[in-house]
């Protein structure tokens, strides 16, 4: 289930001249689109998340109004810090790092969507604080398909678990799977992996008899395996933003 469309208090208006913002912001849409049509699915069900950690509020302003809907961060702070600036209603706002248990409350008050939930407890702590604000929170739960062990997310074998828990909280409403990708040379490389989080979802839904229609996966360097591979969010940072400082 997507987050619910959002009134914006940005102007929507920018310089007509061409910008680095809007040239990499069209070259991302245009590869997704691509990708997309060689998996034969409609490029519109593939959402593009910029990530703006450590972006500077004038340029994400530029992304907004180019038409850019959808906004990721990596810690509850920094959240707090641009949503102070740009205003919470500017964008759909996604949590796509790790979550700390003493981070919920506030979180709660400022993203749509959390990517990370990994275990019982972070679910049955958002559930707790979404229902109290009379919310039901879209997330997803994150899978470490590569097995690194400095990566976050569920090890798959415990997925049906997590899922089968989370799917019946009622601050919640559970959407799909996310994953972060082991860093490759290529980005073919990195095929696998997606192609794994798509099965696991598929066997989940099996198994399970729920709906889990999202796939978070791919990132600046192979977001375009990734949607030729199932992803319906992609989570973009450098490639859209430039190198972070």
């Amino acid at each position: 289930m997507r987050p619910p469309g959002r009134a914006t208090t940005l102007s929507r208006s920018v310089n007509s001249a061409s910008t680095p913002i809007r040239g990499r912001l069209d070259e991302i849409r245009g590869r997704i689109a691509r990708a997309a049509e060689r998996s034969g699915r409609d490029p519109s069900t593939v959402a593009l998340v910029g990530v703006v950690k450590t972006i500077a509020p004038g340029t994400i302003r530029e992304a907004l109004a180019l038409g850019l809907a959808d906004l990721g961060e990596n810690r509850v702070q920094e959240a707090q810090a641009h949503i102070a600036t740009l205003g919470r209603r500017s964008a759909r706002w996604h949590m796509v790092g790790h979550l700390q248990r003493n981070k919920v409350a506030r979180a709660i008050e400022m993203v749509d969507r959390v990517h990370t939930v990994d275990d019982l407890e972070l679910a049955e702590a958002l559930s707790r604080r979404a229902a109290a604000a009379g919310r039901r929170l879209p997330v997803l739960v994150e899978v470490n398909v590569s097995g690194e062990a400095s990566k976050f997310g569920v090890v798959p074998d415990r997925l049906l678990e997590l899922l089968e828990g989370t799917a019946g909280m009622p601050g919640l409403a559970l959407g799909g799977l996310m994953t972060v990708g082991a860093p490759v040379a290529r980005p073919e490389e990195a095929r696998s992996g997606f192609a794994r989080l798509r099965a696991l979802r598929d066997r989940a839904i099996a198994a399970l008899g729920i709906e889990l229609p999202e796939l978070s996966m791919g990132m600046s360097g192979d977001f375009e395996v990734a949607v030729e591979e199932g992803a319906t969010l992609v989570r973009v940072g450098s490639a859209l933003f430039g190198a972070r400082q």
